[in-house]
């Protein structure tokens, strides 16, 4: 399919704002899991741990089954507020 200028403005048409580099880097290591196969949360956990991946919120210590959803929900409560006060289309 030919994405045209007009598609690629789409693509974050739900976003508030822009993801911070954090927020990105998590993201692409978690389709790296998933990709690899990894679907379980715990051990998606321990692989984002396993690659020194940053938390986003900037918390120290090691990822878990409950840090990874803590941030998730962090990102999506910052996301849902962003989207709030700003619309859409970041």
């Amino acid at each position: 399919m030919l994405m045209t200028e007009d598609h690629s403005l789409l693509a974050h048409q739900a976003l508030g704002r822009e993801l911070t580099s954090k927020e990105r880097e998590l993201g692409n290591a978690m389709l790296k899991a998933f990709g690899s196969g990894e679907h379980d949360f715990a051990a998606v956990a321990r692989l984002l741990e396993q690659w020194k991946i940053a938390r986003p919120s900037g918390a120290t210590g090691a990822w878990t089954l409950a840090s990874l959803e803590q941030e998730l929900a962090d990102i999506n409560r910052s996301l849902d507020q962003a989207y709030a006060q700003n619309g859409f289309g970041a």
